[in-house]
């Protein structure tokens, strides 16, 4: 049985959810984060809402001697590795800070897990090592590609695990491939508080409806889709959350390599999601079409019946409870946690 689990970016937008998912599930959980692009509040929150105490220190994981100081300090039984950036226009702009981050940073992860005898992983992927196929959906072993820097980290980061757990067979790693993560934790305490202007479409339209924005721009309208938006696999926080829970139960009984996609395994457009926050939530957006960004693809969204199979794990949110979730947290927060 699991005990002590080692988060690393648990103060970030899925890492502060899924400590609440496992503080629930009885976990005593250590946090790792060098709140670059988080908030110490979230944790504080995440121990208001779960009624039980973290262990939270301030480190980067590229920092080796602090990181392994924190091995010795507790006795970790398992790492859920979320610390990373994140944001694909910046990983254009800053390649090296992306490669240094995410990559770097997972090797020294990785080093200081061996020598403490730690080797049971699950790290934080994405749908974008799906590169720019629009074979929908997808399962585990469709092609893989990189379109940016960023999407690069993941796929060398996936590989990288996977040449570790070949090289050494006592290495247990789970690859959880996200798709688009929305919506808070429905007390309206924790959510996605982006730094500058969101990436993301969610907090995008959370950031219209508070008043912070004018209006929304929608990126192509003359998509092959039915509407010519973009459409996406759209997730709730609380489910993905709960995603690793399972994942950690399962990894117990196996060792290797294992990789699971993380979506609804249905797709919405943009508009999709515009109308129903207004009609959810009934506040108007307004909104802009502009070109299409490159790198975008018209359609994404997951195949997730092995995760169903393998990890007993399904979305129990439905897109209605992502947009009200969402809204309930910024209005809360309209500064987000500032």
């Amino acid at each position: 049985m699991y005990h002590t689990i080692l988060v690393t970016g648990g103060a970030g937008y899925i890492g502060s959810h899924t400590c609440i998912s496992l503080l629930e599930a009885g976990y005593e959980v250590v946090v790792v984060d060098n709140f670059s692009n988080s908030n110490p509040l979230a944790l504080k929150r995440v121990q208001e809402i779960s009624h039980r105490s973290l262990n939270v220190y301030s480190v980067d994981i590229c920092d080796r001697a602090p990181l392994k100081e924190v091995f010795l300090r507790h006795k970790i039984d398992a790492v859920i590795h979320f610390a990373g950036l994140k944001a694909v226009g910046e990983s254009v702009e800053k390649p090296l800070a992306y490669y240094r981050n995410n990559v770097y940073g997972s090797i020294v992860l990785s080093e200081v897990m061996a020598a403490a005898g730690v080797k049971t992983l699950i790290f934080s992927s994405s749908a974008t090592v799906y590169g720019m196929s629009e074979n929908v959906p997808f399962k585990e072993d469709a092609p893989t590609s990189a379109t940016n820097p960023y999407g690069r980290t993941k796929l060398f980061i996936e590989e990288i695990l996977r040449d570790i757990c070949v090289a050494d067979p006592e290495w247990s790693v789970t690859l959880l491939r996200y798709f688009n993560p929305v919506g808070a934790h429905p007390c309206g305490k924790i959510g996605e508080d982006p730094s500058g202007i969101p990436n993301n479409l969610m907090p995008y339209i959370s950031q219209v409806a508070v008043g912070r924005r004018d209006k929304l721009t929608i990126f192509g309208k003359d998509y092959p889709t039915p509407d010519g938006t973009g459409v996406r696999d759209f997730i709730h926080v609380c489910d993905l959350a709960e995603g690793h829970v399972r994942a950690l139960e399962k990894i117990r009984a196996s060792a290797g390599i294992s990789v699971f996609n993380l979506g609804t395994g249905r797709g919405y457009s943009v508009l999709d999601v515009v109308k129903s926050f207004e009609a959810t939530n009934k506040i108007k957006i307004p909104y802009i079409f502009a070109p299409r960004r490159p790198g975008d693809i018209a359609v994404s969204y997951a195949d997730p019946q092995k995760a169903k199979e393998i990890l007993g794990w399904e979305v129990k949110r439905n897109l209605e409870d992502m947009v009200r979730d969402a809204w309930n947290w910024q209005k809360k927060n309209p500064e987000g946690y500032a």
